[in-house]
């Protein structure tokens, strides 16, 4: 029994987390109509997911037409879901204001106007959604390959910093060795000034000395 209890305890959070990625029957409005879709969730902004979508499915064979939110692959066939050639239609968007960081991407599998949703089987339909899912290894690898050139900016425009910082440095250093020269130089010369002022007292001195009396 306890050992039922424990292996419970701890496929509650896997279960929890499979459900909270599994892709999911939505609707999303498109060409004026509200239409069946799938959609899935991705804990990344919806910029990355978008580049990671266009990058995915053009690494797939499938180039993308965009129009007002929506991105088209028109005629694909995407074997994993079904070997029919089908028109997919994405569209990517932040989960809520609140949640920016959190997208949801919708699926609409078309054949021209007409949506297919309805006339698909349910095997259809949890490939479909499997393919969803099936793309969260790779937004999770292009979202951290995101993650770390912006990391590299940091770094970069750090060091860049820094190595303005030390040549500012140099300079004041030169400059300060120039100010301290220019200070030897500047007692020097008041040491020679001051024999010099000595010097032409002593000659207004005697001068002075020639005066009759």
């Amino acid at each position: 029994m306890k050992k039922i209890l424990l292996l419970l305890t701890f496929s509650f959070p896997v279960l929890f987390a499979f459900s909270q990625q599994a892709a999911y029957e939505d609707k999303v409005d498109y060409q004026k109509k509200t239409q069946d879709a799938f959609a899935v969730e991705f804990p990344y902004p919806p910029s990355v997911v978008e580049d990671a979508l266009v990058e995915k499915l053009e690494k797939m064979g499938y180039k993308t037409k965009e129009s007002k939110g929506f991105r088209n692959y028109k005629g694909a066939i995407i074997k994993s879901i079904t070997a029919e050639s089908m028109d997919y239609i994405f569209r990517v968007e932040k989960k809520s204001r609140k949640e920016k960081d959190e997208t949801v991407v919708y699926m609409m599998v078309m054949k021209g106007d007409a949506n297919m949703f309805p006339l698909i089987g349910d095997d259809v339909k949890s490939q479909a959604k499997a393919f969803l899912n099936d793309m969260a290894p790779y937004m999770e690898a292009y979202n951290l390959e995101v993650e770390i050139k912006d990391q590299q900016d940091v770094v970069d425009k750090a060091e860049k910093k820094l190595k303005k910082l030390q040549d500012d440095g140099d300079d004041l250093q030169k400059k300060l060795k120039k100010v301290q020269n220019d200070i030897t130089d500047n007692q020097k010369d008041q040491d020679t000034q001051a024999k010099e002022i000595e010097n032409q007292k002593q000659v207004l001195e005697a001068m002075k000395g020639k005066r009759k009396s």
